[in-house]
């Protein structure tokens, strides 16, 4: 891994989940250093979520090493508890209390005085922008809505480090921005963020530094820029073809570029030039119905190594 350790908040070294004879996380290493953003890209199933529930002290380590804020969670979980703010896959909110309630009400569990509770959720409630809701019932919310007071409640202990677990998921494209702005600004004031995704675009958003995880292990590490560097060309054409069209294919895109790949609804032509290879394809009189050239992205690198979709 790179990267110096000594100051890393989070440290991991052949950390190994297993659930009897099944291996969830197969013995990988990672650091987390301060005020970074680090993601765990992966599609489901690949170990992130049991991953960050050992570094959430939710779930015991069943081999290998684990730092967490400079201490070990088989016997610190208490401490590194009352320094950490979690914001899980599923919204578990109070819907017998107000939006403001269910900050203050956790806010016991921290012991937090009253007073520093309440000017705490009113400046949470501020930030994720629910001010005006403070005393609406959690249950109307949106969707977007409960998701921002579920990070608001997770921040109410001022932690060292936010863990967020697929933090945007089920949520329609508006709302996702506006999350992915709030946990920007959050970056900004010094929080360390710890985020879980099937997203390529929210990791390429949000994370200064990602690994890539695949059926239990860890499969690349980088910046988002440096694993499509790696990974993937500078651009990609992706071509659509009709059952007839892609049927008479025949090797007629062989040489077209350095790799081709076949997705079940799309072709991926791999360039540094997808104008080009554009034309190549009309030169050779290649029917397509639709053709887009983008810039490569992390569903590219994921694809690159696995040999597959990142969401399938």
């Amino acid at each position: 891994m790179s990267g110096a350790t000594g100051d890393a908040l989070v440290r991991a070294r052949k950390l190994t989940k297993r659930f009897g004879s099944f291996t969830a996380v197969d013995a990988v290493d990672f650091d987390v250093r301060p005020a970074e953003a680090f993601g765990f890209l992966g599609p489901n199933g690949a170990g992130k979520t049991s991953t960050m529930r050992m570094i959430a002290c939710a779930s015991p380590v069943s081999d290998g090493e684990l730092a967490v804020i400079g201490m070990n969670p088989a016997s610190q979980a208490r401490e590194i508890k009352a320094r950490l703010g979690v914001v899980p896959q599923v919204d578990n909110l109070d819907t017998e209390l107000t939006v403001r309630e269910n900050l203050e009400m956790y806010a016991r569990y921290f012991d937090i005085p009253g007073s520093v509770a309440r000017s705490r959720a009113d400046e949470l409630l501020e930030f994720v922008q629910l001010a005006e809701r403070a005393k609406d019932q959690v249950e109307p919310l949106s969707g977007g809505m409960k998701r921002r007071l579920t990070i608001a409640r997770a921040l109410i202990n001022e932690p060292q480090l936010v863990i967020l677990d697929e933090p945007t998921t089920g949520l329609d494209p508006q709302a996702r921005h506006l999350l992915w702005d709030r946990l920007y600004r959050l970056k900004q004031r010094g929080a360390t963020l710890i985020i879980t995704t099937h997203y390529m675009d929210e990791a390429e958003q949000l994370c200064d530094r990602l690994v890539v995880m695949d059926k239990a292990r860890i499969v690349a590490e980088g910046s988002p820029l440096e694993l499509i560097e790696r990974y993937a060309t500078r651009e990609v054409l992706e071509l659509r073809f009709g059952d007839a069209e892609r049927a008479s294919l025949d090797g007629q895109l062989e040489g077209l570029a350095e790799r081709v790949e076949e997705l079940p609804d799309r072709t991926l032509v791999y360039t540094d030039d997808g104008e080009a290879a554009l034309d190549e394809v009309h030169r050779r009189n290649i029917h397509v119905q639709s053709a887009l050239v983008r810039r490569a992205s992390l569903e590219d690198v994921f694809l690159s190594l696995t040999g597959r979709s990142l969401v399938e």
